[in-house]
């Protein structure tokens, strides 16, 4: 079966993507999505099979509990994203997502975090030796609620990945879907909507204060 969204609506605030390019894509897009004068719909596979779920329990600076999220795996579809992500998730290599902030934070578009090494969306570390891995493929598109990689250009794949809360095709064919999120709309939500600044950096620092695998 397939999961019926809705892409970017019309009158939703500017999404402005990790880069300059990305930024221009999203335009694109959105001019496309509203030339017709309505909302398009659209039916985007997101029913992969889930091989591995991680949990991820998020706080603020302050010591305010926002609760809990459960990302689902694609391991069977995209097997070495899915197992740098998990790795990441439970420090088996001993670094990982513990403690690392959500850094980029756009309503209506999309939370990012996993920069494990600034901090602010500029480092990278995986579990492969190398800076960056290869983009595994761009076949799974991004539904609303997707789990994905940020990158900074064709195969720059580290630590950091994004949580999508709304379709989301300009994306698509530059940033590899390995999962989605289970639980925890309502937590997601809560960072969507945490005053920013200027850059979409969160005033008050957000964090996975805990995460591993479930």
């Amino acid at each position: 079966s397939k999961a019926t969204v809705s892409v970017l609506n019309c009158s939703s605030p500017l999404a402005s993507p990790l880069t300059m390019t990305m930024k221009v894509l999203a335009i694109a897009a959105m001019l496309v999505a509203c030339a017709s004068g309505k909302r398009h719909h659209e039916e985007i596979k997101s029913d992969y099979d889930i091989t591995d779920r991680v949990f991820m329990d998020i706080e603020d600076e302050t010591g305010k509990k926002f609760g809990r999220i459960v990302l689902g795996l694609f391991g069977n579809d995209v097997p070495v994203t899915v197992e740098n992500f998990k790795q990441l998730s439970a420090h088996t290599p001993g670094f990982g997502y513990k403690g690392t902030p959500f850094h980029r934070v756009i309503k209506d578009f999309m939370v990012s975090s996993g920069d494990i090494v600034n901090g602010d969306g500029s480092g990278s570390k995986n579990i492969y030796g190398d800076r960056y891995f290869d983009d595994e493929h761009f076949e799974i598109k991004h539904f609303e609620n997707a789990l994905s990689m940020a990158n900074i250009g064709t195969h720059t794949n580290g630590s950091q990945f994004l949580i999508t809360t709304t379709v989301s095709p300009w994306l698509d064919g530059r940033h590899v879907v390995f999962g989605k999120l289970l639980e925890g709309l309502d937590v997601v939500t809560a960072i969507e909507n945490v005053e920013t600044d200027e850059r979409d950096v969160p005033l008050t620092k957000v964090m996975i204060a805990d995460c591993g695998l479930l």
